[in-house]
């Protein structure tokens, strides 16, 4: 081989091994107007957005709505109307939040497809991006990545996402198979989903929740009064913070524990979507959902803190962010098993049934808690350090962002 072929060969391996991106394109799995800022992508685009910009899509939806949903499908349909007429808005300087015309599934697939990704293509070059990264948390995202000419390509496999409720399993086990096969890194948070399929990725990487522990510590060792709508609410309470949804939450077991203890105000935050009329006991208390920024007082407030979920391979393979977020405020909790608790012996009261779980709950009221174990547990796991992960996952990967000169 000559020399002159030897450089340019060279220069060609450089390039292939050191592929920078100048920007983020995310689909994300949530709509950022609507839901828990907590959530897994949302955090981790907050902190990749100090370095490169970030167009944050909001979920496009695995499923369309049903018209059998009643007045839930009429809430959805408008609050995604009300979504998309917002466009494109810059949140904080480098992160756009961005919400384009789509139609999950259906006969206008093939069209929906073509118009996605000439919308974010759009937006993304208005945000001078025109070498992105593409982060997948909405597994139907597979069909527009090639169209948007990717540098590197991320599968964030968080959840089980075929087993979501209402959701065609074929169709969306198909693209994550598509995702794992073609990922240039497959984050995973939960050890049960990676250990079952890091030999179906090209490279599989757990990176766990994080938690902004100074948020939830500060809230939980009193550094600001409780919010008013609960703070008059009888003692004990017993709190559960998030989404009241069938395919997580289970009504049933709920319901049986809130009745077997009348003496305890149950409270629940969040937004729900089980039918009207579920639960209408009179220890328990819907506030409805409220902003990521109030979440920790509302946690604080409480003196035992709750997680019914149902028995599903969606939660079997779950990783609740509300886990450190619970520990971190330094309350006794108590939940039902799965799998990712292996990880936290000692620090949270498991239950089997509803006649445990309320046996536990008495116990954690009657005890004294010692926070600080839990607290020392999650103290270092913060968004920040989390996301440093990913980029070293990256780097290995050979992508890296391009730093602009004022980074330098």
């Amino acid at each position: 081989m000559s020399a002159t072929l030897e450089r340019t060969s060279a220069r060609q391996n450089a390039a292939l091994a050191r592929a920078e991106f100048d920007g983020v394109i995310c689909f994300g799995g949530v709509d950022w107007w609507y839901h828990n800022r907590g959530h897994y992508d949302l955090q981790m685009m907050r902190e990749l957005s100090a370095r490169v910009p970030v167009l944050y899509v909001n979920s496009i939806g695995m499923r369309f709505p049903k018209v059998g949903e009643g007045a839930m499908f009429l809430k959805r349909i408008k609050r995604k109307l009300k979504s998309v007429r917002r466009g494109a808005v810059t949140v904080r300087e480098g992160f756009v939040v961005y919400s384009p015309l789509s139609i999950p599934g259906g006969r206008a697939r093939k069209l929906s497809r073509r118009l996605l990704a000439w919308q974010v293509r759009r937006a993304a070059r208005r945000m001078g991006v025109r070498r992105p990264l593409v982060w997948v948390a909405c597994p139907p995202a597979a069909e527009v990545v090639d169209a948007l000419r990717p540098v590197g390509l991320v599968y964030q496999r968080t959840d089980r996402f075929e087993s979501f409720h209402g959701v065609d399993p074929v169709r969306i086990s198909g693209f994550d198979r598509d995702m794992k096969s073609r990922a240039d890194v497959t984050l995973y948070c939960s050890h049960l989903l990676m250990e079952e399929e890091a030999s179906q990725c090209r490279n599989a990487v757990f990176v766990d929740h994080g938690v902004d522990a100074d948020r939830f510590e500060s809230a939980g060792v009193g550094a600001s009064p409780a919010p008013e709508d609960v703070s008059t609410l009888p003692r004990p309470r017993a709190g559960f913070v998030g989404g009241i949804d069938a395919h997580t939450f289970d009504p049933p077991l709920f319901v049986e524990v809130a009745k077997s203890l009348p003496e305890v105000t149950f409270v629940l935050v969040g937004a729900c979507s089980l039918p009207e009329g579920w639960c209408g006991l009179p220890n328990v208390r819907m506030l409805g959902q409220r902003p990521y920024d109030e979440v920790a007082g509302y946690m604080a407030a409480c003196d035992v803190l709750i997680m019914p979920w149902n028995r599903s391979p969606w939660i079997e393979a779950c990783n609740p962010v509300k886990l450190k977020e619970y520990l971190a405020v330094g309350r006794p909790v108590v939940t039902t098993r799965f799998h990712e608790l292996g990880w936290y012996e000692g620090l949270v009261r498991v239950a089997h049934d509803a006649e445990s779980f309320a046996a536990e709950i008495r116990a954690a009221l009657a005890s004294t808690h010692d926070a600080a174990p839990g607290r020392d547990r999650v103290r270092s796991a913060t968004w920040t350090a989390h996301a440093s992960r990913v980029l070293e996952a990256l780097r290995e990967s050979g992508l890296t962002p391009r730093v602009s000169p004022e980074q330098e």
